[in-house]
């Protein structure tokens, strides 16, 4: 893949299009990854975005009232599934890259990989906290920061391994994105501290930021006004998703820690059925799209989880 995502994004005469798939679940196939590029690919997608999930420990009930701690990574495959986007599609795949549950040594092999297969875009994140820790803790032996990632990655482009070891040949550089905060990331201070942090981030290196998601563009807007007027110059590009079911009125806010507008949680409120919400849901990102699309918004990337269908209306009324 000779062209980086960041050059097809600023090369896009128009809005660009792209999405996020989930590796599949150990033990099931990839063809569920296939029918959702397969359902979304008439848009054009100028990337695809392959997330990653870190190990989690299960204690496993031994004989005689023992358990046994054991790690289970309950979706692998995140390297393997962009090769195969890429190999079989020819869509540029970008796997995301996180310090939450990996070493830096893990870190490693999964670059080498990577750059093995042709794949030199990636998504650099800190990744979510473990699911039995009440805040994040830094895996041993892994980095605290996605900045710390970014360190890591950037040395590994210049040509040097962990170990300080040169590397005998040298391949296609990694040029990366990282995730921006409209509404602020939840464990940041303040929105000042976390707009400091995204700047640094930029500084070393990031070619372009990749929104959480929301629901409030006016949001977005000013998170993008404030970042330019902290001189932040790269392109930002807004996520979005449809609503798809009733009970993310309230699991969204929660989980990713977001405010649906009182206009949209109105008439979630109304809804019966998740098949009502879903409508909801498909108007309003509709509307978003549209708005977004129409200021000009260099691409727009679509959260697709539990959602394939209704980003595929979204799509046919934008693009």
């Amino acid at each position: 893949m000779s062209m980086k995502v960041i050059d097809l994004i600023k090369n896009s005469p128009t809005t660009a299009f792209s999405f996020e798939v989930l590796p599949p679940l150990k033990g099931n196939s990839i063809e569920k990854v296939f029918n959702t590029i397969d359902t979304l690919r008439e848009f054009d997608p100028k990337y695809i975005n392959i997330t990653t999930h870190r190990s989690e420990f299960l204690y496993k009930d031994m004989e005689g009232g023992l358990y046994k701690r054991v790690t289970v990574r309950t979706r692998p495959g995140t390297v393997a599934v962009a090769a195969a986007i890429q190999n079989k599609y020819q869509i540029p795949a970008v796997p995301h890259i996180i310090c939450s549950g990996f070493t830096q040594s893990e870190t490693e092999y999964a670059l080498i990989d990577l750059s093995f297969l042709g794949i030199c875009d990636l998504l650099i994140l800190r990744g979510d906290k473990a699911k039995h820790e009440n805040r994040f803790i830094p895996t041993p032996e892994g980095h605290a920061h996605a900045i710390d990632l970014q360190a890591q990655v950037n040395r590994f482009n210049e040509g040097y391994f962990l170990d300080g070891s040169k590397m005998s040949l040298i391949n296609t550089p990694f040029s990366y994105g990282v995730a921006g905060y409209p509404e602020k990331h939840d464990e940041a201070p303040n929105p000042d501290s976390d707009l400091f942090w995204l700047k640094e981030k930029v500084k070393a290196g990031a070619e372009y930021i990749v929104t959480q998601m929301f629901f409030d563009n006016e949001k977005y807007f000013s998170f993008v006004d404030r970042c330019k007027s902290e001189g932040i110059d790269v392109p930002i590009i807004p996520g979005i998703k449809p609503i798809n079911f009733r009970n993310q009125l309230t699991v969204l806010p929660k989980v990713f820690h977001v405010d649906l507008p009182e206009a949209l949680a109105s008439e979630l409120r109304k809804c019966k059925t998740d098949e009502e919400a879903k409508e909801v849901g498909v108007e309003w990102c509709i509307l978003q799209a549209k708005e977004l699309k129409e200021k000009g918004v260099p691409s727009i990337h679509f959260y697709s989880m539990m959602a394939t269908e209704s980003v595929k209306r979204v799509a046919r009324q934008v693009y």
